[in-house]
């Protein structure tokens, strides 16, 4: 596998990356946004949102990009080490699509930067402007 912080792609599909961020709302309190990035164009692919933080919302995310884009027999997915990430579920989808995953290594948050990044300028544009 490649190194962790190996972002270059040549072209859409080779390279995935996941993540979940908590969002604080007034009606329902604390929410979880789900989104998948294609490190190619750097554009959010699928995303869900819940108010539980389970292996249901990153798999219901997994689906969105599945259904927005085509998978290529190259292709990366990199995500944290997270329980819903490290799944029995969410492990045997990957392998049904024939994607490969990558990880973070534990505590290193700028092993998945582009989208620690997007969820960090989404939050101050977006969600607490």
């Amino acid at each position: 596998m490649q190194p962790k912080t190996d972002f270059p792609t040549t072209g859409l599909n080779q390279k995935w990356t996941a993540d979940m961020t908590y969002i604080q709302t007034k009606r329902n309190g604390w929410c979880y946004l789900s989104t998948i990035m294609d490190l190619h164009s750097r554009r959010i692919i699928g995303y869900s949102f819940s108010k539980k933080m389970a292996t249901d919302l990153v798999l219901k995310t997994l689906e969105s990009a599945v259904k927005n884009r085509t998978i290529t027999g190259d292709l990366i997915i990199h995500t944290d080490l997270g329980s819903q990430y490290t799944s029995d579920d969410y492990n045997q989808r990957l392998t049904e699509l024939h994607i490969r995953h990558s990880y973070s290594r534990k505590g290193c948050p700028y092993d998945n930067a582009p989208m620690e990044s997007f969820h960090a300028s989404l939050k101050k544009e977006c969600v607490y402007p």
